[in-house]
């Protein structure tokens, strides 16, 4: 119901208008109706889960459920619930001075009820709008009953001259103060038992007990949990009572696919507009940075339950970003394009974010951090490059040897990080096979882009243990697997 909620100010104005009360999860449910109707969409911002997550959240909504999501960090899952607050009316009106948001029609809390009962259609009326009514909560140990429903308050009972047996006493805790409201507890499974225990009526019955005092408050929230799986063994569950109360458990996933994945790096990036207007970055560097958090969720040497967070791919993307940015400004160069071997830059952003195994501890976060993006490297390359067979005949021609001869021929070839794009570029073109190689098999490919598509050339040979690949202090040397050893020899 649309109300003129500038000139409603008591409830007799608003009994005038025709105010009818309506609980959370129906407002919640009437306004999705209205927007699956219309063909608008529901949950903004959220790629990937349209046709999974999205509508099964849409018929817990409907069915008026609690919810509990489920899934890895970084899936999204406080976004969704944060998101809930759209499908909110703009504003709903509450008794003024309310501590648990009065409705005015229905109030539950002695002092509304005491208020009503003395000024009458004269009850001063107050409007909350929806961006009020959202609370969150991250469950952590030391959470206690008092903090989320409520405790006795010995200030107050001495302020008032109250006697510790009269219920004005009682200071209420986040969860009656979010009445009306949506009220969302993250990492559910690290709460304790006990304090978990202690939301079973609520969400039932409406009930809560603080130091003795029964109240019959029909607390009217809708709750939304999240949970990790891994928790349900590391640091705690969700107790069985509990989960029978909560309507629907619905189980979030990490994008399908690099295009969605590059959907959301490039929405949740924090970018300086200086740094997006002076770096150039090519579509196959964001699809490589993508294939990086792919190529950890299957490594042997990343804890798969753990998972990997798509925060992983964000913040790597803003590091690619700052290492062209700061060689452009070493450099003096006004703008420049991402190159391959930026990725190094990226390693702090991996390391952070993965859990290893005990075979991941033994080589070294770093070390797993670069097997990662020579894996990457090397799930790409077919889709512009014959394939390299892990087999083959001594005699095999294959559409490489040239390029390998050229590089057992040589010395070796050196990128330096501090090259110039100029120098960078004649160190590139200055490889005649390789050039062929994109002449022949990417003929068509963007010329801005082309030089990014020669680096991979040579990641992807060095992947397969064609080439040799050293990192030194001032770039990368790219050196055939056996000269070296045979000039020794």
């Amino acid at each position: 119901m649309s109300l003129n909620y500038k000139e409603i100010k008591t409830l007799g104005a608003l009994k005038k208008a025709g105010y009818q009360s309506k609980s959370i999860k129906d407002e919640l449910r009437d306004n999705l109706r209205e927007l699956i109707k219309s063909g608008a969409e529901t949950f903004t911002g959220v790629w990937g889960y349209e046709d999974s997550v999205i509508p099964e959240l849409e018929r817990a909504i409907l069915s008026r459920h609690n919810i509990n999501l489920l899934g890895l960090r970084g899936q999204a899952k406080t976004r969704l619930a944060r998101l809930m607050v759209n499908l909110l009316d703009e504003y709903i009106p509450v008794v003024e001075g309310s501590e648990i948001n009065d409705d005015p029609m229905a109030p539950m809390s002695r002092y509304a009820r005491e208020l009503i009962a003395q000024k009458g259609d004269e009850t001063p009326i107050a409007w909350l709008p929806k961006s009020e009514r959202f609370y969150e909560k991250l469950a952590t140990p030391d959470v206690t009953v008092a903090d989320l429903i409520g405790d006795v308050d010995p200030i107050k009972a001495a302020n008032l001259k109250l006697s510790y047996a009269d219920d004005r006493v009682i200071h209420f805790g986040m969860i009656p103060r979010a009445n009306r409201c949506i009220f969302v507890i993250n990492e559910l499974p690290d709460l304790q038992a006990r304090i978990q225990v202690s939301l079973f009526n609520i969400l039932e019955e409406g009930d809560i007990q603080i130091r003795g005092f029964k109240l019959r408050l029909p607390l009217d929230i809708q709750f939304v949990f999240t949970a990790n799986p891994e928790d349900y063994t590391n640091r705690g569950s969700i107790v069985t009572p509990l989960k029978d109360r909560i309507g629907s458990q619905i189980l979030t996933h990490y994008p399908d696919d690099i295009e969605t994945a590059r959907k959301i790096t490039e929405q949740e990036a924090h970018l300086d507009s200086r740094q997006t207007d002076a770096v150039y970055v090519p579509d196959l560097a964001k699809d490589l940075l993508e294939q990086i958090s792919f190529e950890a969720r299957n490594s042997e040497y990343v804890d798969a339950k753990s998972g990997v967070s798509a925060r992983t791919s964000i913040t790597a993307f803003e590091n690619l970003l700052s290492t062209a940015e700061r060689r452009a400004l070493l450099t003096g160069a006004e703008n420049t394009a991402v190159r391959l071997s930026d990725f190094l830059g990226v390693i702090p952003a991996i390391t952070g974010k993965i859990e290893l195994v005990y075979e991941g501890e033994q080589e070294g976060a770093d070390v797993v951090a670069e097997i990662l993006i020579d894996e990457a490297v090397k799930s790409l390359f077919p889709e512009f490059f014959p394939q390299i067979n892990k087999l083959q005949r001594k005699d095999e021609e294959t559409p490489y040897d040239e390029l390998l001869h050229w590089f057992f021929q040589g010395e070796g070839f050196e990128l330096l990080d501090d090259f110039t794009d100029e120098e960078y570029k004649r160190a590139l073109d200055g490889i005649p096979p390789l050039n062929e190689l994109i002449k022949t098999y990417q003929p068509e490919y963007p010329k801005r882009d082309v030089y990014f598509l020669k680096e991979l050339l040579l990641w992807g040979l060095v992947s397969h243990k064609k080439l040799n690949k050293h990192r030194f202090s001032e770039g990368y040397q790219f050196k055939d697997l056996y000269s070296s050893f045979l000039k020794d020899i």
